[in-house]
């Protein structure tokens, strides 16, 4: 599955076209390697860091969604691995 519509469907993303603009920004990773473009594939057991909200996310799919479907139903498709530092290098609260 395409990383934007991936994205898309499990409600992190409110639009395929705000994720390939998350995307275009050239920081988010797949299992460690960069994406280049919006149609990089997505797997069951991949590793998606991005920027989100201020801070980096870490989720690992647990499977492909066939749908956007209703948010309960969405966050069964990920889990949350942790999230990184803010995206603007200031130090994390303790």
């Amino acid at each position: 599955m395409r990383i934007d519509r991936f994205l898309f469907f499990i409600r992190l993303i409110k639009s395929r076209t705000q994720a390939q603009a998350l995307l275009a920004e050239g920081r988010t990773r797949i299992d460690g390697k960069r994406v280049d473009k919006p149609s990089e594939e997505v797997a069951v057991g991949s590793v998606i860091a991005l920027p989100l909200r201020g801070r980096v996310r870490v989720i690992r799919v647990l499977c492909l969604p066939a749908r956007r479907g209703p948010p309960a139903e969405a966050r069964l498709a990920f889990e949350e691995i942790g999230e990184g530092p803010p995206v603007d290098g200031t130090p994390a609260p303790q």
